[in-house]
């Protein structure tokens, strides 16, 4: 029984359509093997979670260039799914049309508004093109295979040219070429990954001069390094905030010390996931 469960497809609910950058993650997480679940919304994603239809959801947390995804936040406090790991993938965004076209029979290009935002002085330069906002990279490229486009172009990744059979016009057209986002594995259960080196956090504070330093300071002395914070007001109540936070350590036990050290100057504090760090892109 055991053996069977070890080589079943997993289910991962991935918000966009196949061909998306959240199921480029998945597969660079998981492999290959493994069945990608389109939903509308992030949402959506954690009700499948939830209601035990699938197996994990892939959601993405920040990006080097927008920041921090704050929506992604909220859910991640509302539905509290462990966070089991991560995966760092560098956006690459290429023009790609049907098989046989050429640059000079494209007059329209699609893409999500901010795949366009992010290609920007290639299509300054391009003042040929015009542009229309699509709901998805990948539902655009799907769009212009169906309905078989010849004149439009789709901003998109190179696994969507893959997936709908389109042809790379041109490639890595995007204005920052250090551009990454990083996604969260969220499951029902935590797993039992040993040895762990990375955790999210979440805390409360009171409202009061160095009453954050203090937090700070806790992990700074136990050696823990904080990679990153990102604050959430408390809906409803002014003034005080969600802190998220990751740590980072070598010596699992100055981590257990930061935490009961922390401990003493928080509220509501929650360890929302315990992983292996995985910042490879």
């Amino acid at each position: 029984m055991c053996l069977f469960y070890t080589f079943m497809t997993k289910k991962v609910a991935i918000q966009g359509i196949k061909g998306c950058f959240h199921e480029e993650a998945a597969v660079k997480y998981f492999g290959e093997e493994i069945e990608a679940v389109e939903c509308e919304s992030f949402k959506k994603t954690c009700e499948l979670l939830k209601q035990r239809k699938v197996d994990y959801v892939v959601m993405a947390i920040e990006n080097s260039i927008a920041g921090g995804l704050l929506p992604n936040h909220n859910l991640l406090r509302d539905y509290r799914f462990p966070i089991v790991g991560e995966v760092y993938l560098h956006i690459k965004l290429h023009l790609m049309a049907l098989p046989g076209s050429d640059i000079s029979d494209i007059k329209f290009v699609e893409s999500h508004p901010i795949a366009l935002q992010q290609c920007a002085d290639y299509l300054e330069e391009n003042p040929q093109f015009k542009v229309t906002e699509g709901e998805d990279t990948a539902g655009s490229a799907k769009k212009v295979a169906e309905l078989q486009l010849k004149d439009t172009a789709a901003i998109a990744n190179q696994l969507s040219a893959k997936l709908y059979g389109l042809d790379i016009l041109e490639r890595r057209i995007e204005t920052n070429k250090k551009n990454y986002t990083r996604f969260l594995i969220l499951a029902n259960d935590a797993t039992d990954k040993q040895p762990v080196n990375k955790a999210t956090l979440s805390f409360q504070t009171g409202n009061n001069v160095g009453a954050l330093s203090k937090v700070l300071q806790c992990f700074a002395e136990q050696n823990i390094n904080l990679s990153r914070i990102q604050s959430m007001p408390v809906l409803g109540k002014r003034n005080e905030y969600d802190f998220y936070v990751d740590v980072e350590w070598e010596n699992p036990s100055d981590y257990e010390a930061a935490i009961r050290r922390v401990l003493k100057y928080t509220s509501n504090f929650n360890i929302m996931g315990e992983y292996i760090k995985n910042d490879k892109v």
